[in-house]
């Protein structure tokens, strides 16, 4: 392009890895601390990686993407919102919170698990979250930092930062106020009560140890106590604090790409940077500071409880349609709206309509010519979207024939159409479905299938079977809605009571949709049949 990008930013990125000649595998990584419900904004690293991954596997290279569970963090708060095993998400009341309570300030790893399901609070996390990337189709590799201490993996890089210790608390210090001659960086777990703590009384590198009194540690601007014991632990048995951490992954894991968001990029991202070249001797890997979304334009907060599970949104749409929303530029603002979640399937069938060339537009059509094929499984021209809010309304009916036909009569299917295309529009016919149902709205009425026991006087009557007349010469839904309003002045009866009534045929209800252009939706002859009350 003229301006020296890609049209695809993922293809920037790659082309930045490769100017550094990495060896393979080119690592990319990804992370997240296990403090809450795992939600859609964690999605951000691991779909930004997941593009940029899939480009360079089409170069050739061999990749490995992993995401660090950081699993040995300390329990800083009590989140109000949890997800069990199966997605559903509960308040603390559902669960023991006072455990919780009492494991404030050790790991997650140490802390059980509230619903028994897993082996601990950060593997109950960590397992929905590669649960979540299987289902969207991303092949993450789960690394837990607790196995990399554990293992000794970490113990050569702790070492070496404490070794120089020295020039590790003097970069620190240029960004992280509290940096005093004493700052050691290296936060040992008591063996007493679990926790770790940020009270290091001496190091011994020939023994491999640290002396530390269990004086807590710092949360937050809170303070979580300590139990006072002092003791000794081995290099394994703590953490690097987070501003070493970070860095000290990506020299174990050989990290060449990691994407973070904007709070990262004005805080550990610079202080990781220096930490890397002056105190590990290793360059930081390539960047990419994305924008945070928002969620029903409020930010995403595991603790305020305003979150959305990756399981809930594939419930709605999908897994190529939220592959979309992430394919978009990451270092612009955007809002993930559940109520009009149809807007944004609607944006992506049009991006997959330009790549086929269905529809003009010279601005979207090199990204979407470069992007699409990794959104979705297999590129089928044949393939067909039915728009949401249609298959909304064709949810309003549990029978599949007539869903077919309403397609069939609206032009979306025809005799040429494949069978496993029928079968995936019918699909989002049910995730349409459950999206009327959770946000209750204009679409959440249920089609009956067999004619209700509905009564009307002779004009009233008479005046359907003008409308089913008028229905049989073909009109669309507009034209229906129209004739709705003078078909009842003509047989002197109130438009109320006429509505009143096509709503009992058709929903066994007072109200419903707007029923005209409903009705302009459905099989002809169905309404054609039931407007005169024959079935």
């Amino acid at each position: 392009m003229s301006d020296g990008h890609n049209a695809f930013w993922a293809d920037d990125i790659a082309d930045e890895i490769e100017a550094r000649d990495p060896d393979d595998p080119i690592v990319i990584k990804g992370g997240v601390s296990p403090s809450g419900v795992p939600h859609l904004g964690h999605f951000n690293e691991i779909m930004r990686g997941y593009f940029v991954a899939s480009v360079l596997r089409e170069r050739g290279h061999e990749v490995r993407q992993v995401f660090t569970s950081d699993d040995r963090d300390a329990l800083r708060s009590v989140p109000r919102t949890l997800a069990d095993g199966d997605w559903n998400l509960v308040g603390l009341g559902d669960v023991d919170a006072g455990a919780l309570g009492r494991n404030l300030g050790k790991p997650y790893t140490d802390i059980p698990d509230p619903f028994g399901e897993s082996d601990s609070y950060g593997a109950h996390f960590t397992d929905l979250l590669a649960r979540s990337a299987e289902a969207v189709g991303v092949d993450v590799e789960m690394v837990s930092n607790t196995e990399l201490y554990e293992s000794g993996e970490f113990e050569a890089v702790t070492r070496e930062v404490l070794e120089k210790r020295d020039l590790a608390r003097e970069v620190l210090a240029a960004y992280q106020d509290g940096v005093g001659a004493d700052y050691v960086p290296f936060m040992p777990q008591c063996s007493e009560c679990g926790k770790l703590t940020q009270d290091v009384r001496g190091v011994d590198l020939a023994a491999g140890t640290v002396d530390y009194r269990c004086s807590g540690l710092e949360a937050g601007g809170d303070h979580i106590d300590g139990c006072g014991h002092e003791g000794t632990a081995t290099l394994r048995e703590g953490k690097l604090p987070w501003r070493f951490e970070w860095p000290a992954q990506w020299k174990v894991l050989g990290v060449d790409f990691e994407p973070f968001g904007k709070d990262h990029a004005e805080g550990s991202w610079p202080s990781g940077e220096e930490i890397a070249r002056r105190v590990l001797d290793i360059e930081p890997p390539v960047p990419m500071t994305y924008e945070w979304f928002t969620l029903n334009g409020e930010p995403l907060s595991s603790s305020a409880g305003n979150v959305v599970t990756v399981d809930e949104v594939l419930a709605l749409l999908e897994p190529e349609v939220l592959r979309y929303f992430f394919v978009r530029n990451p270092k612009r603002a955007k809002d993930f709206d559940v109520e009009r979640i149809d807007l944004l399937v609607d944006e992506f069938d049009r991006f997959e309509r330009v790549y086929f060339g269905e529809e003009a537009d010279e601005d979207l059509q090199p990204l979407a010519d470069r992007a699409y094929p990794f959104l979705v499984d297999e590129v089928r021209p044949e393939r067909v979207r039915l728009p949401y809010t249609f298959a909304a309304v064709l949810g309003m009916t549990d029978d599949r024939d007539l869903r077919v036909r309403m397609a069939r009569n609206q032009g979306f299917v025809d005799d040429d159409t494949p069978g496993w295309a029928v079968e995936a529009a019918l699909e989002r016919v049910e995730r349409a479905r459950t999206w009327a149902e959770r946000m209750d709205n204009a679409y959440n009425y249920r089609l009956q299938a067999d004619l209700p026991d509905v009564a009307v006087d002779d004009d009233v009557a008479a005046a359907l079977d003008d409308l089913a007349d008028f229905v049989a010469e073909g009109h669309d839904g507009e034209a229906i809605q129209g004739q709705m309003y003078e078909i009842p002045r003509e047989h002197g009866i109130e438009v109320g009571d006429f509505f009143a009534a096509g709503y009992r045929l058709f929903f066994d209800d007072t109200e419903g949709p707007r029923l005209g252009e409903f009705l302009g939706e459905l099989d002809g002859s169905f309404v054609v049949t039931r407007l005169r009350r024959e079935g």
